[in-house]
């Protein structure tokens, strides 16, 4: 089947998840077409299953901010009509959905039917799309898309909360390939961020006030005086300047190392024993779900998906957002003890094989047939 994917190219969850289905798309004999406006950061070498189109915005000064919704609608009827895509599958409400329900209606008028599917993965509905300015327009698109996808439970009944809803919506949770996380590190490598008897702590993310990045620095500052220890955080945002000056005030500033983002999440992860993840909320929590697939046990809020993904008093500890203490706590109780520490990190293992690839794969090709099928409704 030849597919279009369009997706945020970034480090955010909704595009890595994008990005790795359409690379395993690819490899199960699909011809997958990644259309945004650079190349994907988890898309390596693209091979001939694998195809890359850049949207290019022009900038004119009439317009104060640059129409990317019509460009996006444009690339995708071009590559269409060049490539004979037959299914389009838009990852993010806004404005993805909306540029594919264009696409569709000017391919209509060509006699092409383009079945689009959309996944939806968290700010998306909650945060931007549920603002006056975009809630029409994020209702219209959902109910246009001929196929609903959500990545939690939780998601989906957020969704049907806030937005007056017809299409059905199913839950397709996020994904992750166990075997290729090394689960073995040499001691040479592991000292380059921490000493043999410090634990090694992470938060990764995007750096938002979502992410409560405070709350990280302030959970670490009290394991670090119980437990030597070190924070690794990885990533960039707005939160991140704020965080850096925290770690000075509070004088732990040589305990805490900041990465920047980073290729190589799973050799971090392979190094750390515990993983924060206190934020105010999370669709599906797809950074602690890598962390657990790197046997690291996770601390979280207990807010959106994440009860989902981390298993209270099994693969970590889920608490009430903001409740900083109790959250330090936990970490705490977890590394005391190594055989504690490590029966905590093989349940996070295991709890992470439920959602592998291989399983959450086939769900997204049933979709797709169903998607495919309504083509012959040629309805809009």
């Amino acid at each position: 089947m030849k597919i279009a994917i369009v997706c945020y190219p970034t480090f955010g969850g909704s595009g890595v998840v994008a990005t790795e289905l359409g690379i395993a798309l690819a490899q199960r004999g699909h011809e997958i077409h990644f259309v945004t406006y650079q190349q994907p950061v988890r898309l390596g070498l693209i091979n001939k299953n694998i195809h890359f189109h850049e949207v290019f915005v022009p900038e004119y000064p009439l317009f104060r901010y640059q129409p990317y919704e019509l460009a996006l609608s444009s690339k995708i009827v071009d590559t269409v009509r060049q490539y004979g895509i037959e299914l389009l599958h838009v990852h993010y409400a806004i404005p993805h959905a909306y540029a594919g329900y264009m696409a569709k209606k000017m391919l209509k008028e060509d006699g092409i039917y383009l079945p689009m599917i959309t996944t939806l993965h968290g700010t998306d509905i909650t945060l931007v799309g549920n603002h006056p300015f975009y809630k029409t327009a994020v209702t219209f698109s959902i109910n246009k898309s001929d196929v609903v996808t959500s990545v939690s439970k939780s998601l989906k009944d957020q969704t049907l909360e806030i937005f007056d809803v017809d299409n059905d919506i199913q839950v397709i949770p996020n994904f992750i390939e166990t075997t290729k996380y090394s689960q073995k590190f040499t001691d040479c490598q592991r000292t380059m961020m921490a000493d043999e008897d410090e634990k090694i702590i992470t938060h990764i993310s995007n750096f938002r006030k979502v992410k409560r990045i405070p709350d990280v620095i302030n959970i670490f500052y009290k394991i670090q005086k119980e437990i030597p220890s070190k924070l690794i955080m990885v990533g960039e945002g707005p939160e991140k300047e704020f965080a850096e000056a925290q770690c000075e005030e509070l004088g732990i500033a040589e305990k805490v190392l900041f990465l920047g983002n980073s290729n190589e999440i799973d050799r971090i992860l392979c190094f750390s024993d515990v993983f924060l993840l206190p934020s105010e909320t999370e669709s599906f929590g797809l950074a602690a779900l890598e962390a657990m697939a790197n046997k690291v046990a996770v601390i979280s809020s207990n807010t959106g998906g994440i009860p989902e993904v981390n298993i209270h008093g099994v693969t970590g500890f889920l608490s009430d957002v903001g409740n900083v203490d109790e959250m330090a706590a936990n970490a705490i109780h977890i590394l005391q003890q190594e055989d504690r520490l490590e029966e905590f990190k093989q349940n996070a293992l295991n709890v992470a094989k439920t959602f592998e690839l291989e399983a959450v794969l086939p769900l997204y090709e049933k979709v797709y047939e169903q998607a495919y099928a309504s083509r012959f409704k040629n309805s809009y």
